[in-house]
C-alpha cells in the first residue's frame, strides 16, 4: 500500500504564540483554526507541500496533549500517514503484533477517522492512521 505522510503533529501549549513562526518565518501556508472536543485540542493547519503541519494546543489540562507537554515538553507529537482503509489496516497490524492504542477508529480532524499505534512498536514514534 502506498503510504503519504498525511501530517506532522506539534504539541504546543498556545498555537498564538508560534503562529507567526510557521506562516511568518518559514512561509507556511496558514488554513485555519479546528476544534476536536474529542481529542480535547484546539489544532491550527499550515500547509506543508503534500502534507499538513498540525499545531495542537490543549483545551484543558486532562487532554492528552497536555499530559504530553507536562511530561515531554512542547514538540512533535506525531507523525500521520494516510489509510485507505483503516479498519483493515487496523485489523492487519494487530494480526502482524503491532501493539494498538485505537482497535477500531475514532473522529479526528477534518472530518477523518483517525487510529493510534503505540510508540512501543514503533522505537518511541507515536503513528496516527488517518482515512479521509
Amino acid at each position: 500500500m502506498d503510504r503519504k505522510i498525511n501530517h506532522i503533529g506539534i504539541a504546543v501549549k498556545s498555537i498564538d504564540d508560534v503562529l507567526n513562526f510557521y506562516e511568518k518565518d518559514l512561509g507556511l501556508e496558514f488554513q485555519g483554526y479546528e476544534i476536536v472536543e474529542e481529542q480535547g485540542v484546539r489544532v491550527a493547519f499550515f500547509k506543508a507541500g503534500e502534507s499538513r503541519i498540525e499545531l495542537l494546543e490543549p483545551l484543558s489540562e486532562n487532554s492528552p496533549i497536555a499530559k504530553f507537554i507536562a511530561k515531554k515538553g512542547e514538540g512533535m507529537h506525531h507523525l500521520a500517514l494516510g489509510s485507505s482503509d483503516l479498519k483493515l489496516d487496523l485489523s492487519n497490524l494487530e494480526k502482524q503484533g503491532v501493539r494498538l492504542i485505537d482497535k477500531a477508529p475514532r473522529n479526528g480532524a477534518h472530518h477523518t477517522k483517525i487510529a493510534f499505534l503505540h510508540p512501543k512498536s514503533s522505537k518511541g514514534v507515536l503513528v496516527e492512521l488517518t482515512e479521509e
